[in-house]
């Protein structure tokens, strides 16, 4: 069970954090994986590691917030590996700040990394997926695409949009053979949210997580090996909260840590 053996997967964003561990899940569980990023070097040590696994990878850079650099990318692993079966789009960005100070700027910015590639991603990976008949695309939402978070009012707009993105598509696709869903982590540490969770909010989030601790990128790869393989084939539309059962929890600490 859960073997991608024979299955080629897409990781844009797939570098560094959560979008790098799930490259290496999937080249784990036997895919074919190219992470791609902007950063070259970045691209080029992650393809080290998909190729230490014995794995057959790409060295692809991306700029998602130019659609014809997603539509190259995925003219040219098809030319070059075959069909892409299994695309994730992991890139994203944040940045804290009073909602009343954001300017309009970083909001565009916020908002075309995270929702605007996203939608780049599906629509140049998801045309082939039709046409075939089958594909697997697994988007990244988070907590915030439910709950809201302080001084993040950008990420958080970004993130329920994704979320509705990804049911929208969803439910268009799923006659066509293609599974859209998505993985909502919990507060998982990394170089994109690092600033945010060394305050004293940060440990708040902590005291609001059930398993009172941080979860790790590497625990988002089950879930995406099992959503990116045939096991879920008749999952779509849902989004699987990774979280240590933060949005279970009722606990509310009112701001103690203020």
């Amino acid at each position: 069970m859960f073997s991608l053996k024979g299955r080629r997967a897409v990781v844009i964003g797939g570098t560094s954090g959560i979008g790098r561990a799930i490259a290496l899940a999937l080249a784990d569980a036997s895919a074919d994986v190219v992470a791609s990023a902007r950063s070259e070097d970045a691209v080029n040590a992650t393809a080290r590691e998909i190729e230490a696994r014995g794995r057959k990878t790409m060295r692809e850079t991306v700029n998602i917030l130019d659609r014809s650099s997603v539509d190259e990318l995925e003219r040219r692993v098809t030319e070059e590996l075959g069909p892409v079966d299994i695309l994730v789009n992991s890139a994203g960005m944040t940045k804290r700040i009073p909602t009343l100070d954001c300017p309009e700027e970083l909001w565009d910015q916020i908002m075309d990394i995270n929702l605007k590639g996203t939608l780049y991603g599906c629509q140049a990976f998801g045309r082939g997926m039709i046409e075939r008949g089958y594909g697997k695309i697994i988007n990244i939402a988070s907590l915030s695409t439910y709950v809201a978070f302080h001084e993040v009012t950008p990420y958080g707009a970004s993130k329920a949009a994704v979320g509705a993105l990804t049911k929208s598509l969803a439910v268009e696709w799923a006659e066509k053979g293609v599974c859209v869903n998505a993985i909502a982590p919990g507060i998982i540490p990394t170089a994109l949210n690092r600033s945010i969770i060394e305050t004293p909010r940060g440990k708040e989030l902590l005291v609001r997580t059930p398993m009172h601790r941080f979860g790790t990128p590497d625990e988002m790869g089950g879930a995406a090996v099992y959503l990116a393989s045939e096991e879920s084939d008749f999952v779509t539309g849902e989004i699987i909260a990774v979280d240590g059962g933060f949005l279970a929890s009722g606990v509310n600490t009112g701001g103690i840590y203020e």
